[in-house]
């Protein structure tokens, strides 16, 4: 193959039976498009152990009984800290955590929620959904109450005697409705004095404590989960399969939806990573769930990557071996010779573009 040795030279001779290029074009057609198969065969057979060995857990969206809290973009949307999400587009979505990826996705023009018994249409622009890309973890939380696990030897908590199970209801004279409420308080307040307001066991009382120039005082919460009912479903092995050939499915949507956001919406391309962001996207503490499902993902990823009808991708090899299929003729080695340098042009440079966001947001935190 051409694409493979550029071996001009050997291209002169006459085809020898046995080389790719003496084949017919539906055979070669079937090569092409082998890689492309495997990869999403393998994404289908991953995410059906994934599901067969872990189930899948989703937080409900009518379970996040406290409201969410919300991040600057939010805000400025004119969403508030507490608000109950009840659709999107007048859908509801079952799954809280996707949410943010629904409304980027399908470049959704509002968002339905209960505030105080009241309920309200937040509008969607543009730069709204180019802003929720910047930080997209930050979005939306599932608000939940700041009570008192644990507290370390030695802390500033365990000097002035908190204890597990006390509830931080206020710093200062501002409520803290919930623990993202009190965490930002804190770390507003680093190396400062603060009042706590307390509810424990029933009473209220009132502590000072000292905030560290990290904005810790000391102690770990209960984590989200211990307040929200969280739906688990198991798959068995049978039931694995459709159910991994439809998540396959549903994770190609999204990913075409990803590029074509990438190529429309203003400040997506910023977004575009190399091999930091893969590393990255692994996490620093193994999980081999999480390592599974984004593995799959990438097969997913590189399936539909290759088959685009890109020269010296699997997927212009397609467009070429299309045409001669349709009219009969070949295209001249000459010409495949230039789409393949092209071909080459354009994925070094988005290997240079990508890999180069990664090394300007390592220094631009």
């Amino acid at each position: 193959m051409i694409d493979e040795s550029m071996d001009k030279e050997a291209m002169k001779l006459p085809p020898q039976p046995w080389e790719f290029r003496s084949k017919p074009a539906w055979q070669r057609l079937i090569v092409m498009i082998a890689g492309v198969t495997v990869n999403v065969l393998l994404a289908v057979v991953i995410y059906s152990m994934v599901l067969f060995v872990w189930g899948t857990e989703t937080l409900p969206t009518n379970n996040v009984k406290y409201g969410i809290y919300c991040d600057s973009t939010a805000l400025r949307m004119g969403l508030r800290n507490g608000d109950k999400i009840v659709s999107v587009d007048g859908k509801y979505i079952d799954n809280f955590n996707k949410i943010p990826i629904r409304i980027v996705l399908d470049g959704s023009h509002s968002i339905q929620v209960n505030r105080n018994g009241q309920q309200l249409s937040i509008p969607i622009t543009a730069n709204d959904i180019s802003s929720i890309l910047q930080n997209f973890g930050d979005f939306l939380q599932p608000q939940f109450p700041c009570v008192v696990d644990s507290i370390p030897a030695g802390t500033p908590a365990a000097k002035i005697g908190l204890m597990k199970g006390d509830t931080i209801v206020k710093v200062d004279t501002i409520s803290t409705a919930s623990y993202q409420v009190f965490k930002a308080m804190v770390v507003k307040d680093s190396n400062k004095d603060v009042v706590l307001a307390i509810k424990s066991n029933g009473q209220s009382k009132t502590l000072t404590a000292h905030v560290d120039k990290e904005g810790k005082i000391g102690f770990y919460t209960k984590t989200p989960t211990s307040f929200f009912e969280i739906r688990k479903t198991h798959y068995s092995f049978f039931a694995s399969v459709p159910a991994g050939i439809k998540l396959a499915i549903e994770s190609l949507g999204d990913y075409v939806r990803q590029v074509k956001i990438i190529a429309t919406v203003k400040g997506a391309t910023k977004q575009v990573g190399g091999f930091g962001t893969i590393l990255k996207a692994y996490g620093p503490v193994w999980d081999w769930q999480h390592f599974w499902m984004l593995t799959g993902f990438l097969s997913i990823m590189l399936a539909f990557l290759n088959i685009l009808p890109i020269p010296a991708l699997d997927g212009g090899h397609v467009l070429f071996l299309l045409y001669e299929m349709i009219t009969k003729r070949k295209p001249s080695d000459k010409f495949l010779e230039y789409a393949q340098w092209v071909g080459m042009i354009l994925l070094l440079s988005l290997l240079v573009f990508a890999n180069g966001n990664d090394i300007y947001k390592y220094f631009h935190k």
